[in-house]
């Protein structure tokens, strides 16, 4: 009974031992890579969790590496923009390993990786900066400020580079840092500056023109209101003129009639209005009104 349970025990540590030998486990933050006989192929890669068998070492090794994703943040660097301005860039990256057959054959490590990293944001950031004029990193318009459109210029451009040459992906890429030296500094503030005055030049120009037009217009305006208004009243003028002919006619053959004709007209437009006036009886038109005959209701 004692030699069966040994065996037993003997039985199950090989079993354990073999188990242990020819398998592995890869987790959820792993990749892995089957290398057989020093040889390895795409087909060697292991992406998804789980246990999985293989032959013991020395005939294939494996290799795991962390895909988690990592941050690595770049020196800081002078480059010059478009108008060969130069400026101090900081660069950080958010990076994992995502090619295990690329990464294990051009890199290897974590270390190797980050230098490797180091050398291609240097090349992206002369690449890409230098295309872009410094106003488009410092400007007093934010609307010419570009810096979400150079930064994916950048990012695009070194996801390009790494990841087939060197198995890294490339998550996110972004400018932590931006500097400019004392002279670069007061040459924009004295740009800006000038800017502003021209812009201030510009509003007042725009303001002394559109105030020269308006004072035109109303000038134009005014010549002919007082053209129509001088018509009018050398029409008005034409009409008493005409008026007074008739009368002038009428007190030449008699001018009694003429004046009583006259102050019958007066009278019929000062009593055509609903108005109250205070005259004394004798006073032109009005006495005609004591010369009326009475009038008495019909019975």
């Amino acid at each position: 009974m004692k030699h069966l349970a040994v065996s037993i025990l003997v039985i199950v540590v090989i079993i354990v031992l073999g188990f242990t030998f020819t398998s592995f486990q890869v987790r959820e933050t792993e990749t892995a890579l089957r290398v057989k006989l020093g040889k390895a192929d795409s087909d060697s890669e292991i992406k998804e969790p789980g246990i999985y068998f293989r032959w013991p070492a020395p005939i294939e090794r494996i290799y795991k590496f962390d895909s988690r994703m990592r941050v690595f943040e770049a020196d800081l660097g002078e480059t010059t923009t478009k108008g060969a301005v130069p400026i101090i860039v900081k660069t950080y990256v958010v990076w994992n390993i995502a090619e295990p057959l690329e990464f294990f054959n051009a890199v290897g490590s974590v270390k190797e990786a980050e230098n490797k990293l180091l050398s291609q944001i240097s090349n992206t950031q002369n690449k890409i900066i230098g295309q872009h004029n410094f106003s488009e990193f410092v400007n007093s318009d934010p609307e010419q400020i570009k810096f979400d459109e150079i930064q994916q210029e950048m990012l695009e451009d070194l996801r390009a580079a790494v990841k087939d040459q060197f198995g890294i992906g490339i998550r996110t890429l972004g400018i932590k840092q931006l500097m400019v030296n004392k002279d670069v500094t007061e040459n924009v503030f004295e740009r800006m500056k000038a800017e502003r005055q021209q812009r201030t030049q510009n509003t007042l120009s725009e303001g002394e023109a559109e105030k020269i037009k308006i004072r035109s217009d109303a000038d134009a305006k005014k010549k002919v209101l007082l053209a129509a208004t001088e018509a009018r009243a050398k029409q008005i003028r034409g009409q008493g003129d005409a008026e007074a002919a008739k009368y002038y006619k009428m007190l030449d053959a008699d001018p009694e009639l003429a004046m009583f004709l006259r102050n019958i007209d007066a009278l019929k437009k000062i009593l055509s209005e609903k108005s109250t006036i205070v005259l004394s009886a004798d006073s032109q038109p009005f006495e005609l009104l004591k010369k009326m005959p009475e009038t008495q209701a019909v019975k």
